[in-house]
């Protein structure tokens, strides 16, 4: 029996994997399906569900320009209302029956001679064949534990952030928090409102910015579902805002100053005490770290029943945490706000393109992509948020979607043209990404300070050195000089099974 080959096989159905699907769609592509390996949509905003789950750019701009919703609740929205929008996203331009849950891709292989990716799934002993893939997993879809020694003999109950126990009650419960990044500063207050103590294990302090997050009132939502206009005018009102931030937090200039008064004004402004100001102070640039934006951090940690560790941790034993001083500090349960296996080097899932190459012995050393989206050797297979694509200042949608309007041009010209291939070319991929790097040498973010941005030696595969409005525009088109286009020979063409309808 013949086996159908799908136009574009796109793994992930979080908000990568939707926006995907939905301009695929708009343009006129309806031979794909989204491999999902949960039970439902969503990725990082179906997972994470702790209290306080919020994003931390405004609801106006963490979304997407093809599909805007007038009736986002408040400044920033809850994990809740998020997901909500993704599932609205999914019924409207009704892609259920493109979805395929439960299936979690174990590795794609690229067929030069077909022209074909070959797909497994784990449990199915056929792989799928797609003529071109999406690699929409995400950056923040894998939670991670941290490497502490003892983690493995801990006898208490242990939390994920990304994985949390909705069914466990902290009421009367002493609890250690390990973290103090994003999604921390979001729990912790939580945390302090219901357990008897809690405990927050800090390595390095980062800055902390006031967020003003206001309910959105029934005028305004009125206003922008009768006018789009005005909704459109507020999300580029919200971008340019931020954009104008990268002069502050992109490079060290003048501006950065400026932030960090705004940041050392709040911790003077919350925090009254002489020594805890100075444990909470940064020792980098602002900018180098990820801003933490939030009002309520610091009133959660001067509470009676919170207290701020900053002795590092030699161990976790088997009921608590043991800091290097040589205290055991005993808790029932440790909350670890520790962040994500992001893919600075290696791969999320296997691949092998020409020649037998293998993406993650490539990247062994340090992720590198052209435009984030294409690796030379690896044809008709793209990204969202690839490598160098993350933003420091602003939405990381507005980047996404300029991914996948550029992918989308990407597999319109495979398809129309009935290429066996459209590979990145390798001499255009080196230019990039040197480019790239020594543009990212006079950024914060390399600047000194220990960040998830970094691989252990220093080398940044996370972060673009730009404003937002320079990524999108190297995005604009494809441009087929970049690419060696290999056509389908006459066979070829003949063998191809034809879609199914």
């Amino acid at each position: 029996m013949s086996t159908h080959t799908l136009d574009v096989a796109v793994i992930g159905g979080g908000f990568a994997g939707i926006g995907t699907a939905i301009r695929l769609k708009q343009s006129g592509i309806h031979d794909f399906a989204i491999f999902e390996r949960g039970a439902a949509i969503g990725g990082t905003w179906r997972d994470n569900t702790y209290p306080g789950a919020a994003c931390d750019i405004p609801s106006r701009l963490y979304s997407y320009s093809f599909a805007p919703n007038p009736d986002w609740s408040r400044t920033y929205s809850g994990s809740n209302e998020i997901l909500g929008y993704i599932e609205a996203m999914a019924t409207e331009f009704r892609l259920g029956p493109h979805l395929r849950f439960g299936h979690n891709v174990t590795g794609i292989v690229f067929d030069e001679q077909a022209g074909v990716w070959q797909i497994t799934i784990e449990g199915h002993a056929e792989p799928i064949l797609a003529r071109t893939v999406v690699l929409a997993s995400g950056p923040l879809a894998n939670a991670s534990l941290p490497d502490i020694r003892g983690i493995e003999t801990y006898q208490g109950h242990k939390i994920h952030s990304a994985r949390w126990d909705h069914d466990y009650d902290f009421t009367g419960k002493r609890v250690a928090v390990v973290g103090t990044g994003a999604s921390a500063v979001q729990i912790i207050p939580e945390l302090v409102g219901k357990a008897a103590s809690v405990k927050v294990f800090q390595r390095t302090p980062g800055w902390v910015l006031p967020r003003v997050d206001r309910q959105t009132n029934g005028l305004t939502k009125e206003l922008y579902r009768r006018v789009p206009a005005a909704e459109q005018l507020a999300r580029r009102a919200w971008f340019y805002g931020h954009e104008s931030v990268a002069l502050g937090v992109v490079w060290n200039t003048p501006l950065t100053r400026v932030v960090e008064l705004v940041g050392k004004a709040q911790l003077r402004r919350q925090v009254k005490d002489p020594w805890l100001r100075r444990q909470l102070t940064p020792d980098f640039r602002a900018g180098c770290k990820r801003l933490l934006m939030t009002d309520d951090y610091y009133p959660a940690l001067q509470r009676d029943n919170c207290k701020l560790i900053t002795w590092p941790i030699a161990r976790i034993s088997e009921h608590g945490i043991r800091t290097a001083e040589g205290i055991e500090h005993q808790a029932d349960c440790i909350v670890f706000a520790t962040g994500f296996d992001v893919s600075k080097t290696g791969t999320p899932i296997p691949v092998a393109g020409r020649d037998g190459r293998i993406l993650a012995d490539e990247w062994a050393r340090g992720a590198y992509a052209f435009k984030s989206v294409a690796v030379s050797g690896y044809p008709n297979l793209y990204f969202t948020f690839g490598p160098n694509s993350g933003p420091g200042h602003n939405s990381a949608l507005v980047y996404m979607e300029a991914q996948i309007d550029y992918l989308v041009g990407a597999i319109g010209v495979i398809l129309d043209r009935d290429l066996r291939m459209l590979d990145v070319r390798q001499d255009r991929q080196d230019l990039y990404n040197a480019a790239i790097q020594r543009k990212l040498s006079a950024t914060t973010w390399n600047s000194g300070c220990r960040s998830w941005y970094l691989t252990e030696d220093g080398f940044n595969a996370t972060m673009y050195p730009g404003f937002a409005t320079q990524y999108v525009h190297q995005l604009r088109a494809v441009d087929l000089d970049d690419y060696l286009v290999v056509e389908q020979t006459a066979d070829q063409r003949r063998q191809r099974v034809a879609p199914v309808s």
